[in-house]
């Protein structure tokens, strides 16, 4: 049990990462359903609304509970979350673009009746391992601590 125990604590980023990830996938699936199936809205508006609740709903968790951002106050809210939304709408790109290149490059299989699913499966987890890195290191950076003079 000891064992475990210390390897939660090791991994907890990470776990949390994954955990709060599968949640905010949950959010964007739900929203859009709400968005499009409950409220009647046109798929591309639901998608952008969902997109937007999924992202707003990741900044928060990452940033309180995954990464445990200790910057406080609005201007340091504010600049991390616009590094954040950079940071998603750049893997996005990733993703838009992504997925049909490796297609084109030959890892079109169909998995399950859906086409191009290889592909999709291989860009979604680059993005999530980039997803992670631009948050870890760009978004929500520990803080250097002043060191006193010697």
């Amino acid at each position: 049990m000891q064992k475990l125990k210390a390897l939660i604590v090791k991994y907890r980023e990470a776990i949390s990462y994954l955990i709060f990830g599968g949640l905010t996938t949950l959010v964007s699936l739900g929203t859009y359903a709400l968005f499009v199936g409950g409220l009647g809205l046109p798929v591309t508006g639901g998608n952008v609304l969902s997109w937007i609740c999924a992202v707003a709903f990741a900044f928060v968790t990452n940033k309180l509970w995954v990464f445990r951002s200790e910057r406080r106050g609005l201007a340091a809210w504010l600049l991390e979350a616009v590094k954040f939304v950079a940071g998603r709408l750049a893997t996005g790109a990733v993703e838009l673009f992504g997925l049909p290149l490796l297609m084109h490059l030959g890892l079109d299989q169909t998995i399950l009746g859906i086409e191009g699913a290889a592909a999709k499966v291989v860009v979604t987890v680059v993005v999530i391992i980039l997803n992670y890195f631009i948050s870890k290191f760009i978004v929500f950076r520990k803080q250097k601590e002043d060191k006193p003079d010697a």
